[in-house]
């Protein structure tokens, strides 16, 4: 082979190889509109997991913020039985209450009557004696009768003054409990109130995170036929060069 022919091969494998990489550099450059339209897609796809996946993390707190909610309805409507069978309570409460109280004013009224009627005796008998003492002596049997009668209606008016005093002790301390009863019964009814308040708040709560986890659920469905559609897309652009 001359040494012409052999600088004729080298020129040409050299300007080949100059030519397929001016065009491999010139669609480096500058990609085909087909190429752009694969290269969109695959971050369209991209874009459309992430929207998925962020649709779905925010539907499953939803779910759980209703599971939450469901709980606390079901506490708010336990708290509201119980506050109702506490109101229930107190009012038989203050009911036996007041009819203790009743009871009291009662007794305390017959034992002042009895010891108002032994006081009557008292003065009845120290009158009788001073008589008695003066027309036939104090050693005389009706003196001595009465001291004896003098004595009891004493013994009378003690015990007398005694329940009296055991009567209001009484009076007092069943007026204490009914007043206490009456708290109890006001508090009581103060938290049923807040418990019926906070139902009406947790069953609002509970429609607004259905409604969320409603429209969560269709954004996913929407970015399900989103990616479905961008994947058809580069399908089709892959396969119709």
């Amino acid at each position: 082979m001359t040494t012409t022919g052999v600088f004729r091969r080298i020129t040409l494998v050299t300007a080949f190889a100059g030519l397929f990489s001016a065009g491999a550099w010139a669609q480096a450059q500058d990609p085909t509109p087909q190429q752009q339209d694969i290269k969109q897609e695959k971050k369209d796809i991209h874009q459309d997991k992430k929207d998925l996946n962020r649709d779905r993390a925010e539907r499953n707190a939803d779910q759980r913020d209703i599971n939450h909610d469901k709980r606390d309805i079901r506490n708010d409507k336990q708290d509201i039985r119980q506050d109702n069978r506490d109101i229930r309570n107190d009012k038989q409460d203050v009911r036996q209450d007041n009819k203790d109280i009743r009871t009291d004013k009662k007794d305390l009224t017959k034992d002042r009557t009895d010891r108002n009627t032994d006081q009557r005796d008292i003065n009845r008998d120290k009158t009788q004696l001073a008589k008695d003492d003066a027309k036939y002596g104090a050693n005389s049997s009706q003196a001595q009768t009465d001291r004896k009668d003098l004595h009891q209606d004493r013994v009378d008016r003690n015990k007398d003054q005694k329940d009296i005093n055991a009567d209001k002790r009484d009076l007092n301390k069943d007026r204490a409990d009914r007043n206490k009863d009456v708290r109890d019964l006001n508090a009581d009814r103060t938290d049923r109130n807040q418990d019926v308040k906070d139902l009406h708040t947790d069953q609002k709560d509970l429609k607004a995170d259905r409604k969320d986890r409603n429209q969560d659920q269709k954004d996913i469905n929407k970015d399900k036929k989103d990616l479905h559609k961008d994947r058809a897309d580069l399908h089709r652009d892959r396969h119709h060069k």
